[in-house]
C-alpha cells in the first residue's frame, strides 16, 4: 500500500500572507488579542525559527519575534480557502480523506498509473503542487510511504521540492532520528515520560526493553512502540466527496441576545452555501453547535424533507433549531452550523424514492 499526505504548512497564516502581499516580507503570527491573552494559532517558518510555538500566548511571541505581523484569526476565509484546498486535490486524485482545514490523506495509487518508485511518486507530487499553487497560489507539502502517520511525516520533512518519499526498507532510517514527541499518541505525559527516561530519539525509544517502557506507560507503551517501528493499522476513508461540512464563529466577548446571535448565525449559513456550491453538493441535514460560557458545546439537528443549498433555507431550519436553546437567556460563546448527508443533485435524486401520489 502507497499512502499520500498532503498539507499547506502554517495554513491559517500562509492565508494572511495570500490575501496580504504585503505580508510577505515578514514574519505573520495569527492568533488572539494580546492584551486579553490570546495564544498563537499560526506562525510562517521565519517566526517559527525565531522560537515562536503554535499556542503560547502572543505577547510572548511578539517579544521573541518583535518584527511579526499579528493578525486576528478569520475562520471564514480559512474555511473558504480549505474547501477550495480540497477541491484543488480532488482534480488530481480520486478520493481523498482530509485533515482539518489544511491537510488530506490520499491514495496515490488512485491518481496514478505508474509503478512504485520514488521518481514516478515525485512526479505525481509535482502535479498536486502545481495545482494548488495555481489554483490557490499557496504552497504545499507531500509525502508518501507505506503508512498513514509516516506519510504525515514525511511531507513534514519535505525537501526544497514539498516532496518526500518514503520506501519500505527505509522506515528504520528515517524514524531513527526523529524525537519521540513526532509519533501519534505521544502527549504532554508521556513526553515527560520519555524525557524522564533520558529518551531523545525514535531511535533510543527502540533500544529499551519493550517491559520497561510498559512498565512506565502500560498498554500505551505497546502502541509507542508500534509506531516506533513504523507500524501503523489505519486505513485511509476516501469518499468522492465530503460527507460534512461545518463553520463556527467564537465570540471575544460571551454574547446574550439573541439579535446579535441571529445575524452571525446568517453569515455562516452564507459561508455554508458557498461550499455546497464550490463542490456542487446538496445537504439533508442542518445542525447547530453553541457553547454557553466554558462549558461544553452543545448542538441540535434535524433531518430535512428535501435537501438543500440556498442559504436562506440553512438559515431557516437553523433559526428553527436556535428555538430549541437557551439562546438569548444565556451568554454565548461559540456559534457553529453544520451540514451533513452531503451529496451531488444527480446522486439525491438517482436515490430517491419516488412520490406515492406524483
Amino acid at each position: 500500500m502507497r499512502v499520500g499526505y498532503a498539507k499547506v504548512p502554517s495554513f491559517y497564516a500562509a492565508v494572511e500572507r495570500l490575501d496580504d502581499p504585503g505580508l510577505r516580507a515578514r514574519p505573520v503570527l495569527v492568533g488572539g488579542n494580546p492584551d486579553k491573552g490570546g495564544k498563537v494559532q499560526s506562525a510562517t517558518h521565519e517566526a517559527l525559527e525565531a522560537g515562536v510555538e503554535v499556542g503560547m500566548l502572543c505577547e510572548r511571541a511578539l517579544a521573541l519575534c518583535p518584527g511579526a505581523a499579528l493578525c486576528p484569526t478569520n475562520m471564514k476565509r480559512y474555511r473558504e480557502l480549505s474547501v477550495l484546498l480540497q477541491t484543488s486535490l480532488r482534480q488530481v486524485t480520486e478520493g481523498i480523506e482530509g485533515d482539518g482545514l489544511a491537510g488530506a490523506y490520499f491514495d496515490i495509487a488512485a491518481g496514478s498509473d505508474h509503478d512504485d518508485d520514488e521518481e514516478d511518486e515525485r512526479t505525481f507530487a509535482r502535479r498536486m503542487v502545481k495545482a494548488v499553487r495555481e489554483d490557490l497560489g499557496l504552497g504545499l507539502r507531500v509525502g508518501v510511504a507505506p503508512v498513514k502517520f509516516l506519510a504525515r511525516l514525511a511531507a513534514e520533512e519535505s525537501d526544497d521540492d514539498g516532496f518526500r518519499f518514503v520506501a519500505n526498507d527505509q522506515v528504520a532510517a528515517f524514524l531513527s532520528v526523529l524525537s519521540p514527541e513526532r509519533l501519534p499518541g505521544v502527549g504532554v505525559k508521556t513526553r515527560a515520560t520519555l524525557a524522564s527516561l533520558k529518551i531523545q530519539t525514535v531511535e533510543q525509544l527502540l533500544k529499551l526493553d519493550p517491559r520497561e517502557v510498559e512498565n512506565h506507560l502500560g498498554a500505551h507503551g505497546r502502541r509507542i512502540l508500534g509506531y516506533a517501528r513504523g507500524e501503523d493499522e489505519a486505513r485511509i476513508r476516501t469518499a468522492a466527496h465530503r460527507k460534512t461540512l461545518s463553520h463556527e464563529v467564537t465570540f471575544e466577548e460571551p454574547v446574550v441576545k439573541r439579535s446579535a446571535i441571529e445575524p452571525r448565525l446568517a453569515e455562516l449559513c452564507q459561508t455554508a452555501e458557498a461550499g455546497l456550491r464550490q463542490q456542487q453538493l446538496c445537504a439533508s441535514r442542518v445542525a447547530i453547535k453553541l457553547r454557553y460560557g466554558a462549558g461544553k458545546p452543545e448542538t441540535r439537528s434535524r433531518k430535512l424533507v428535501r435537501p438543500i443549498v440556498d442559504a436562506a433555507e440553512i438559515y431557516s431550519a437553523a433559526k428553527r433549531l436556535l428555538d430549541r436553546t437557551e439562546v438569548g437567556q444565556r451568554p454565548v460563546t461559540l456559534l457553529g452550523v453544520a451540514l451533513a448527508g452531503l451529496a451531488p443533485p444527480a446522486e439525491i435524486e438517482a436515490t430517491a424514492q419516488l412520490d406515492l401520489f406524483s
